[in-house]
């Protein structure tokens, strides 16, 4: 991961490589955390939780608890956002991938009625997948986890195999689901938010108002920062100090930058402050989490 990861709200991340663009990430972090911060990418995200519970927010409307055992399936385009829940933190795995990948050479039936229809988001994975409801697809999941661990020659194959056959046992049981249909007003206040995360994240290094920010939708700065917050879960200003610590987080890997000069560099005025901020959110000051790598 380096300094252009999140240079908008769009992930520019490459996940996997052109040749197999299957990206497999896996993350622990402590209770009450911020998780995942609000953004987006154009491929769909398959994300298993390994330990603890995660109360993820889709776009503006959807709210799911993912807890240990259970899985979320993200569509590519939808924003999402992450907290920890209980006072055990968690782990868990995330699986980006261009489902393109999984594309026919030639318009066959696969084509028709499985391909398309799922780019389309018209026939995609069900959002929230337990072992009550959905055990054969956690089933696939948790094989393509220990696959991606130790890959082996072929083990791509395998990836792709076992995507296949979820998309056969979805299909088969009627789990498939049209997300195809979004409310018009829903769109646009995505695209509102849109908007004013990439301005943070092409600006971070320097000081933003809120100012500037609810002018660019434009709304009161009371509004905004209710808007803001029922979009994401966090008020506009913890968002940027978590934005602005995981990019420090990034530069800590470098032992000759200064903590000094890299709180500077990431937008925060008072070396102080940023201390207090990156332990609040990190759970450890900056020295210490250098010290961990």
């Amino acid at each position: 991961m380096d300094q252009t990861l999140h240079q908008s709200l769009k992930e520019s991340k490459v996940h996997g490589n052109e040749r197999f663009p299957f990206g497999v990430y896996w993350y622990q972090f402590a209770p009450g955390a911020h998780v995942v911060d609000s953004h987006w990418h154009t491929e769909p995200e398959i994300f298993y939780c390994i330990e603890g519970e995660v109360l993820f927010q889709i776009n503006d409307t959807e709210y799911i608890p993912v807890k240990a055992g259970e899985a979320l399936f993200i569509d590519g385009g939808d924003i999402h956002t992450g907290h920890a829940q209980g006072d055990q933190g968690c782990s868990f795995c995330a699986m980006v991938f261009d489902f393109g990948m999984l594309a026919s050479a030639q318009y066959d039936a696969l084509q028709e009625e499985l391909i398309v229809p799922f780019q389309e988001r018209k026939a995609v994975f069900p959002r929230w997948m337990t072992r009550k409801t959905d055990e054969k697809l956690l089933g696939h999941i948790r094989e393509m986890i220990d696959l991606s661990k130790k890959p082996t020659a072929g083990y791509e194959a395998a990836i792709k195999g076992h995507l296949y056959l979820m998309l056969h046992h979805a299909a088969a049981s009627g789990r498939l689901v049209n997300r195809s249909r979004t409310d018009a007003t829903d769109l646009t206040r995505t695209e509102r938010l849109k908007k004013v995360i990439v301005y943070i994240q092409n600006h971070y290094q320097r000081p933003i108002r809120l100012s500037e920010l609810a002018k660019l939708i434009p709304m009161s700065e009371g509004q905004f920062c209710r808007f803001f917050k029922s979009m994401t879960g966090q008020t506009p200003v913890d968002y940027m100090n978590s934005y602005r610590v995981r990019q420090a987080a990034e530069l800590l890997r470098q032992p000759d930058y200064k903590i000094s000069d890299i709180a500077f560099d990431v937008g925060f005025g008072h070396i102080s402050y940023f201390v207090r901020v990156f332990r609040k959110i990190m759970n450890c000051t900056p020295s210490q989490y250098r010290k961990k790598l």
